[in-house]
């Protein structure tokens, strides 16, 4: 079986040290990388699985890298950082961050976090379901078809891509910004009201029920519900 990569990213070079012996250690692939623009140009070269990322670096902060990133990728992100308050925290995980710790930090915790999110993005060796069902309603990815029972709801195509992004992701919090920038284009990622009419198309369609499938968190962007949610009619 590949060995999963994981980008460590920290220009503490003790840091550096201590995380990539851990990961080697537990039978994972390792690149490294001591500034913002070297991740970024490591992802770019490698496409790592996951990448560890330091939030306080000289050239380019974490914060920084990990909104650049998610202009194109939802590759996992576990940001690391010597600050402790929640503040912080919740910028990282706004950010688009899947996880975060704080320093120092036990390498066995790491090992169980790192676990945990590769197995949340489907990575960690179990496949996403290819249909979700709520109720009545099917949600096909692998042929594109929204079914009630034996009804065809017909999409265009931006709304099937929107759909199949959010369902890819079944109750993990999509940002608005990754949205509109997946599906429109990065010039299109602040245009919130813009992302908000075509949701509303998708729950006007998918009829009772929609705005508990899509889930709106104000400020922040949408969460498709899990699989098997019994929906209002």
């Amino acid at each position: 079986m590949k060995k999963h990569l994981i980008l460590v990213v920290d220009d503490e070079p003790p840091i550096v040290r201590l995380v990539s012996a851990t990961l080697r250690a537990n039978d994972y692939a390792v690149i490294t990388a001591s500034s913002g623009s070297e991740a970024l140009e490591a992802f770019h070269q490698h496409h790592p699985d996951l990448i560890i990322l330091d939030v306080m670096m000289p050239d380019m902060d974490g914060h920084a890298v990990l909104r650049t990133l998610r202009q194109e990728s939802q590759v996992s992100v576990i940001m690391l950082t010597a600050r402790t308050a929640d503040a912080e925290k919740i910028q990282g995980l706004l950010s688009g961050a899947d996880d975060y710790m704080t320093k120092p930090f036990h390498p066995d915790e790491l090992i169980a976090r790192i676990v945990a999110v590769l197995r949340r993005s489907g990575s960690g060796g179990s496949q996403a379901p290819s249909s979700l069902h709520y109720g009545d309603l099917t949600i096909d990815l692998g042929t594109h078809r929204v079914m009630r029972g034996d009804e065809e709801i017909r999409l265009s195509r931006t709304e099937w891509s929107l759909l199949e992004l959010l369902a890819s992701n079944p109750g993990r919090v999509m940002l608005h910004a990754d949205l509109l920038s997946r599906i429109w284009g990065p010039e299109f990622r602040d245009e919130v009201y813009y992302l908000r009419t075509w949701v509303s198309r998708i729950r006007r369609k998918l009829g009772a029920g929609g705005d508990e499938l899509i889930v709106t968190l104000p400020g922040i962007g949408y969460r498709m519900a899990d699989p098997d949610t019994t929906l209002e009619s």
